[in-house]
Order: structure tokens, then C-alpha cells, then sequence
């Protein structure tokens, strides 16, 4: 019995600093931008856009998850339900880079390679630094564009499911809160870039992923076996 206990403390220490799961991947979906030119609707994804992501699974329950995404987004007065914007008759376009670290937190417990817990609604808390283009100044009819390091707060919902005992599929949409009203250029120290308004730029990511597992789950033990 001692002898069994110890080779399975030995054999626990062992999973836990060395063979937890890992999970690398890629998202691919639609991204849009809710600003103060174009459409309102917080998903309704009219650009295309991708990103790596990488998962350590703490436990069946909690992962922590790192991003990198290529997010361009545009907005067209056209595409709104306003009248003063579609008959303002605006549109504007950018693209954000954007690193994000948080956690992933899984409503059942969640192992690829066990059928039962294969699959499982999740919700997702991240922390993120983004770069895009901000108005600088204008030089006559010329605008001139700098670039901007800013972050935000991603949070979304999603689904995730087994393909194989290495390969799982995600669903997901998280919508991006910032600190910031100028993803659409807005600004009001150029007349022709006032576009009104008072609250800060919001953005959306919608796709699915697909992420290849490696790396031995943790250990647990069966109390009836001891």
C-alpha cells in the first residue's frame, strides 16, 4: 500500500510539472467595428479576419489562453439603422493587431480525450495590447496617420468539442470593450474627422478554431483503488 501510494505521488508530480495539456491553433471568423460611423450591431461581422491562439489547461475547468489576431474592421454609414448616418453617407477602415492573455472557464469539466467530456460551453475573460492607425494631424488636404499601442478587454462565449483524440473545434464570439474613440479616426482637432459621439470604439471577433492537443492530462486518482 505505501509502496503504491508513493509511486503514485512520484507519478502525480510528475504529470503536473510536466505533462499537462497544451492546445495550439487557429481561429478564422468575421470581425466587426461598433463606432460612430456604420452599423451599431455589436455582431454582425463584415470583415475577414484570424489569429493564432495557444491553451495550457489548468484543470478540466479552467485553461489559461494567449491570442494573437489580425482584426481589420470597417464601418458604413450605409450599413446602419440610423438615418442621420446612412444619409451622412461616411465610411471608415482600419486594422488591429492584437495580443491577448486570460483564462478560459469551461461550464463541465472538459478532456478531449474522455468521450463523456468532450464538449462544453465556455466563457472567456482576457486582457489585451492592440495597435492600429490613430489620426495624427493634417497638412492641407493630406491626413497624416501614426501608429497607436492601446489595449482593451476581450470577453466572449463560445462552444468547443472533440474532432479527434487530437484535434477540437471552437465556436466563439467576444466582443473587445476599449479605452478609446479613435479606431474609427474620430477626433475632434480635425473638422472633417468629427464625427460625433461620446463613447469609446468597440470591436467584435465571430469565427470558429481549430486547435491540435498534446501533452499527457494531469493525474488523478481513484480513491476505490487505494
Amino acid at each position: 500500500m505505501k509502496r503504491y501510494i508513493l509511486t503514485l505521488l512520484v507519478t502525480c508530480i510528475s504529470s503536473i510539472s510536466f505533462s499537462q495539456i497544451h492546445e495550439i491553433g487557429f481561429f478564422l471568423g468575421g470581425s466587426n467595428l461598433i463606432g460612430d460611423v456604420g452599423a451599431t450591431n455589436y455582431v454582425l461581422p463584415n470583415q475577414l479576419a484570424g489569429g493564432l491562439v495557444y491553451k495550457y489547461n489548468l484543470n478540466p475547468r479552467i485553461a489559461l489562453r494567449g491570442n494573437y489576431n489580425y482584426i481589420p474592421v470597417i464601418g458604413v454609414d450605409a450599413d446602419s439603422d440610423n438615418l442621420f448616418r446612412q444619409q451622412r453617407g461616411y465610411s471608415t477602415s482600419n486594422t488591429v493587431h492584437e495580443l491577448a492573455i486570460g483564462l478560459e472557464f469551461n461550464f463541465f469539466d472538459y478532456n478531449i480525450r474522455i468521450r463523456e467530456q468532450s464538449f462544453t460551453p465556455y466563457i472567456l475573460a482576457q486582457v489585451a495590447g492592440n495597435n492600429y492607425q490613430t489620426p495624427k494631424r493634417q497638412e492641407g488636404t493630406n491626413i497624416l496617420l501614426t501608429n497607436k499601442f492601446s489595449y482593451a478587454i476581450p470577453l466572449g462565449v463560445g462552444i468547443k468539442g472533440r474532432i479527434s483524440d487530437h484535434l477540437a473545434y471552437g465556436l466563439e464570439v467576444a466582443v473587445r470593450l476599449t479605452f478609446d474613440d479613435d479606431i474609427d479616426y474620430t477626433t475632434n482637432s480635425i473638422p472633417s474627422l468629427d464625427f460625433g459621439g461620446n463613447g469609446n470604439d468597440f470591436y467584435t471577433f465571430t469565427g470558429f478554431s481549430i486547435v491540435y492537443t498534446f501533452g499527457r492530462p494531469a493525474c488523478y486518482a481513484d480513491q476505490n483503488n487505494l
